[in-house]
């Protein structure tokens, strides 16, 4: 007889993996479904998904490496700190990199361990329905369920006629494991995972050049942002960004790469380098799901077609994360799986997209939730802005690190805050805040009237709120 659960998550990334642990708190015999090994040594399953395994982890941890490498070689001075012949032990970075990522992996199995949700190990996919489910294949063994969970995720989109070998052509997952500098690193795509691995790979003494196909840079983010990243990271950082690139013919050339591009006046160029990195965006993992043979809909983008609380269009088949609608973020997946483990569970589940908040976790920090002033300025919404930098905040200057500033926006009639828009350290800690005000409709006389710690960066958010209604105290 096959074996029975309540829910069967498909899928151990953020969102399956956090959906799974919720619904066995809230009393569902519960069962996660995985197949990736992520290279693990002992070629058993990794939990976590891209996230934790060959995206927002182990990226990060690179981060911290190479801009500690970089502080030493250029920051610490002004601190009255003298570092002699600094050197960086690739090595021993990414080994650094690699126990984090183990240490979160088995962090989960041992979750699941506490919360008694059943890993099944192996590829998932449906099978057929039951009288009040459906039946699901894990690598040939068919389990039943009363729900299922769809958290497939996504996985790099490449370039048709760019062979992607994670050696010298790399995606996410190649660009963390160079074993050592490349003299010249060139960058396909300019946005949240090439600003990142470009940024790396500079600090640690590359020649990075990113080719971007958009007209703009950083078309997302709020032009006051965008306009102040590239400043920093074209003048100051040295990152060689070139937009309105077309790209055409890329080849192996020896131990390296050629990449031909038309630029945006039409004339041809090439870029030469020794690692390539493609970082063109994300698609989502529909196939092998067996989804045309039980009639699940899909998008006109591929993804899974859910309304707003991830249900499909099959009774008691849910879709969370990178594989449904909405921006593809971990934490976003995240909170989906919870709402959708509530769900079942016949609470009120709740995920406002609206809110969701985003980061760049290049050096200054980019965050945003809400609204930008373009896109309110094209939905003719009547606003009011307050802008402060960090220059005019004793903790920033105490840190040594001024760059940027906090933007807040709010609905001119009723001051209910419409975006925030943060560029500067701890841009990603920061925005929190804003994420709690905007989820509660506060408005900026609120945050204006909290008392923030002196001295803190967050009292940039609380001077911006003040300029909103044109009275900062300190700038």
């Amino acid at each position: 007889m096959p074996k029975q659960f309540d829910v069967v998550v498909i899928g151990g990334g953020p969102g399956g993996y956090v959906a799974a642990i919720r619904a066995a708190q809230l009393g569902f015999t519960t069962a996660c479904v995985e197949s990736q090994a992520y290279a693990d040594p002992k070629g058993e399953v990794r939990l976590g998904g891209t996230c934790l395994n060959v995206g927002c982890i182990p990226s990060k941890a690179l981060l911290q490496s190479s801009e500690l490498y970089d502080q030493a070689n250029h920051a610490f001075v002004m601190h009255g700190i003298s570092v002699k012949d600094v050197k960086i032990d690739v090595a021993s970075m990414i080994r650094r990199k690699n126990n984090i990522v183990s240490q979160l992996t088995s962090g989960i199995k041992g979750l699941f361990k506490k919360n008694k949700v059943t890993l099944l190990p192996g590829h998932g996919k449906f099978a057929g329905r039951t009288a009040d489910g459906w039946q699901v294949d894990v690598a040939g063994e068919i389990v039943e369920t009363k729900h299922v969970i769809i958290a497939t995720g996504s996985t790099a989109r490449h370039l048709p006629g760019v062979p992607v070998d994670n050696k010298v052509i790399c995606d996410n997952v190649g660009a963390l494991d160079f074993d050592e500098v490349p003299k010249r690193l060139g960058v396909i795509g300019a946005g949240v995972i090439g600003l990142e691995m470009g940024s790396v790979w500079k600090r640690l003494g590359s020649q990075v050049t990113l080719l971007e196909a958009l007209p703009e840079f950083l078309g997302a983010a709020d032009q006051a942002v965008a306009k102040e990243a590239w400043k920093v990271f074209t003048n100051k950082q040295g990152l060689n960004i070139v937009l309105g690139a077309k790209i055409g013919k890329v080849t192996r050339n020896g131990n390296g790469v050629t990449v031909e591009y038309e630029n945006s006046d039409g004339s041809s160029a090439r870029l030469e380098c020794d690692k390539l990195i493609v970082s063109v965006g994300r698609v989502p993992n529909t196939a092998g799901l067996n989804a045309e043979e039980v009639g699940l809909e899909l998008d006109d983008r591929g993804r899974i077609a859910v309304d707003q609380h991830c249900r499909t269009n099959l009774p008691g088949v849910w879709a969370v994360g990178d594989v449904v609608r909405g921006p593809m973020l971990a934490h976003k997946g995240m909170e989906e799986g919870v709402m959708v483990a509530e769900l079942i569970a016949g609470q009120a589940g709740h995920v406002n997209l609206d809110t969701v908040p985003w980061v760049i976790y290049t050096h200054p920090e980019i965050a945003w939730v809400g609204k930008t002033e373009q896109q309110l300025k094209a939905e003719r919404v009547e606003y009011r802005a307050g802008q402060i930098p960090f220059v005019a905040n004793g903790r920033a200057l105490g840190q040594g690190d001024t760059t940027g500033f906090v933007k807040m926006l709010a609905d001119a009639k009723t001051d209910r805050i419409l975006g925030v828009h943060v560029i500067g350290t701890n841009a990603s800690e920061l925005i929190a805040e804003a994420v709690v005000a905007m989820e509660f409709g506060a408005s900026s006389e609120d945050i204006a009237r909290i008392v923030h710690a002196h001295p803190t960066l967050s009292e940039v958010m609380h001077e911006a709120a003040l300029a909103v209604d044109k009275r900062p105290l300190h700038f």
